[in-house]
């Protein structure tokens, strides 16, 4: 089958025309308004996350808080998802995961890196930055711990710099899905109230949107497969 990756954004929007004619007007409205919200220039790593509940919870924040990406690292533990917890937001985010390196870790972070994002690591031992006060000058990765252990020590060392959640209790840390909930929603706050170009790019956009679309069209790869038929054919 054609690669929608390898596409022009002229045929994808022909592509993404050609799927919506199989989806409500109600929901084509509703992806053209999530998808002005969506960004890259935030994104959530999560390294070994074993506790379904939690992990969903993330999944669910970054969701509702506009974040398409989460980068999932699995070292020792499998990401599992709770489907009664993530009420679906996984099938509209784009999850990497990381899984075949000896060390996963480095390997997603310096792909991150060679992107263009800064390392944020989230931990209550170092304080670098509060929320409110962590540089959005160049785009970042938020990196979250397992619940009993926090961040691996390889994940510290690639760190380039560190956010912590100002807490005034007798309670050292947060859970996680709450400490990723908060951080997420104050950063994508104080970026939309900026004015730094945290938006899609238009082929981001496309992709995303071909994707959310084959998640709810029935037979979604039979449906693309005649769009190429007829297109190539008219070639």
């Amino acid at each position: 089958m054609n690669s929608t990756l390898n596409l022009s954004n002229v045929k994808k929007q022909q592509l993404y025309s050609f799927l919506s004619g199989f989806i409500s007007e109600n929901k084509k409205n509703k992806f053209e308004e999530i998808i002005l919200q969506r960004t890259r220039y935030i994104t959530v790593v999560l390294e070994d996350i074993f506790q379904p509940h939690n992990a969903s919870a993330v999944l669910r924040s970054c969701d509702c808080f506009g974040i398409q990406d989460v980068h999932i690292i699995e070292n020792n533990n499998k990401y599992e998802i709770n489907p009664d917890v993530a009420l679906g937001s996984s099938k509209w985010l784009t999850l990497y995961k990381y899984s075949a390196a000896e060390n996963n870790t480095i390997r997603c972070l310096q792909e991150l890196k060679d992107s263009g994002y800064r390392i944020i690591a989230t931990t209550p031992h170092k304080h670098d930055h509060t929320p409110e006060a962590l540089p959005l000058d160049q785009k970042i990765a938020l990196v979250f711990g397992t619940e009993l252990e926090g961040l691996t020590p390889q994940a510290i060392e690639m760190a380039d710099g560190f956010v912590k959640i100002p807490m005034y209790g007798f309670t050292e840390s947060l859970n996680i899905s709450v400490s990723a909930a908060l951080l997420v929603r104050s950063l994508t706050g104080r970026l939309r109230n900026s004015g730094i170009p945290w938006q899609l790019s238009e082929t981001d956009s496309l992709d995303i949107r071909i994707a959310w679309a084959k998640s709810v069209v029935k037979k979604a790869d039979l449906i693309e497969k005649e769009f190429f038929r007829k297109t190539d054919r008219g070639n």
